[in-house]
């Protein structure tokens, strides 16, 4: 599998601008779409065009996993140093079937590391289509609102929640969000993300 990056670049000495730190995969890369077309971007430009002073950094990696956020992140935490980390990630441990338990574990330490650095996290719920059966659906679904729970950050409802029934709004291979579905995406991020700004 090929793994794509796509980071801004770092700030320039003595840049105190607070910065977002976007810790996730594939659907917060832009994965297959240009770069400039992804919901990261638009929450950027949106940022700059209210406003806000905050500086955007996306970390995020297509086909990465919790524990594979786990292992970069001290790194990117002290050569960033964020405000606020957006942890995007579970969705390629659901969709490789991976025990539920060592994901929640691992969002749970990611967490704890983004606290532990002087920063909030904002975590992004995740679900599984019906076909991996309900016992692990459902298990898979309670495990972020169980994590954002027990550390206190706030829970963005599953951002594709709005498009997931309609082809249309994806890309061919039927997973990835199209250029189209980018602002919903970023719409709904919005709303939880907006009161941890100020």
């Amino acid at each position: 599998m090929v793994l794509l990056v796509w980071t801004l670049p770092a700030a320039a000495a003595g840049d105190a601008r607070p910065v977002i730190l976007v810790w996730g995969d594939s659907l917060s890369a832009a994965y297959g779409i240009p770069v400039e077309s992804g919901w990261v971007q638009l929450l950027a430009a949106r940022l700059r065009d209210q406003g806000y002073p905050h500086r955007v950094v996306n970390g995020s990696v297509t086909g990465e996993t919790t524990a594979g956020g786990l292992a970069r992140l001290p790194a990117a935490l002290k050569r960033h140093r964020p405000a606020l980390v957006l942890i995007e990630l579970g969705g390629n441990d659901g969709l490789r079937g991976l025990p539920v338990a060592q994901m929640r574990a691992n969002l749970a330490e990611l967490a704890r590391l983004v606290r532990a650095a002087g920063a909030q996290p904002v975590l992004f719920e995740m679900q599984m289509p019906p076909n991996y059966g309900a016992a692990y659906t459902q298990s898979y679904q309670r495990a972020f609102a169980d994590v954002a729970r027990a550390v206190n950050a706030p829970l963005v409802p599953f951002f594709l929640a709005s498009i997931v029934t309609d082809a249309a709004w994806f890309l061919d291979d039927g997973i990835h969000p199209a250029v189209k579905a980018q602002p919903v995406l970023l719409e709904a991020v919005w709303p939880t993300l907006k009161p941890v700004l100020k």
